[in-house]
């Protein structure tokens, strides 16, 4: 299956945080767009890499997604080395998206600007003829190839984007998705240990950030994104 869109998250959920709304939106537009967490989040204070796994799956329902994988590398502890950057190629060689999104280059959880680095790596290195690589328990080789465009999303910290998408009309779907992943999110009924992204202050906040860049662009709700190279346009009628 080709993609149009892979988004990329170190954990369940930060795919949702992150770019809910504009994958809503993309779905709706009619493209295929794919989710791969690249850990189970087994260290998360609260709940369990199993009940995480339903979790994910709901909110891919929710959100309408076409795949979601998880590559179940090792929570807190995975590493931007060759091994890890080869598996992310084989993924990104067997749906061959056109663009791709992954965690904020800088924030609070360590592991987001590792993902963030890692999948941008691997993003390049998957455009190169003299990397081989081949599906586990597939003998075809699998051939090069290399998203157009990578974008980072924002989470914890009050990055300043380069960009933003108008997700405007997306946002009950977003919430619904984050909603889905109830042993994370504010919940005054639950026995769990208090974590930061417990609180309802918290879930609060991921709304007012998509309604304060809304504001900033004129538009009731909108997702940032930071770009490593500049973002191009064909024409100045594109920027509206």
């Amino acid at each position: 299956m080709k993609l149009d869109i892979l988004v990329f998250g170190a954990h369940p959920d930060d795919a949702e945080l992150g770019a809910g709304g504009t994958i809503a939106k993309e779905v709706s537009r009619g493209k295929k767009v794919g989710i791969i967490d690249l850990t189970r989040g087994e260290l998360g204070t609260r709940g369990s890499a199993e009940l995480r796994d339903k979790e994910a799956a709901k909110a891919a329902k929710i959100l309408g997604i076409a795949v979601r994988e998880n590559m179940e590398f090792d929570d807190g502890f995975f590493m931007n080395d060759r091994e890890h950057q080869m598996e992310i190629i084989k993924m990104i060689r067997k749906y061959r998206p056109e663009i791709v999104l992954c965690n904020a280059v800088d924030d609070r959880h360590i592991d987001h600007p590792k993902g963030s680095k890692l999948v941008s790596d691997a993003c390049f290195l998957s455009g190169l003829v003299k990397i081989d690589t081949q599906m586990d328990g597939d003998d075809e080789w699998q051939d090069p190839w290399r998203p157009k465009l990578v974008y980072h999303f924002i989470q914890w910290k009050n990055l300043e984007p380069d960009f933003v998408v108008d997700v405007s009309g997306f946002m009950d779907r977003k919430a619904e998705a984050i909603m889905a992943y109830a042993s994370q999110f504010y919940d005054p009924n639950s026995d769990e240990p208090e974590t930061p992204i417990s609180s309802k202050n918290f879930t609060d906040s991921v709304i007012y950030r998509a309604r304060d860049l809304g504001r900033l662009v004129g538009v009731q709700h909108a997702e940032g994104f930071t770009v490593e190279r500049y973002a191009a346009v064909d024409n100045l009628d594109a920027l509206i």
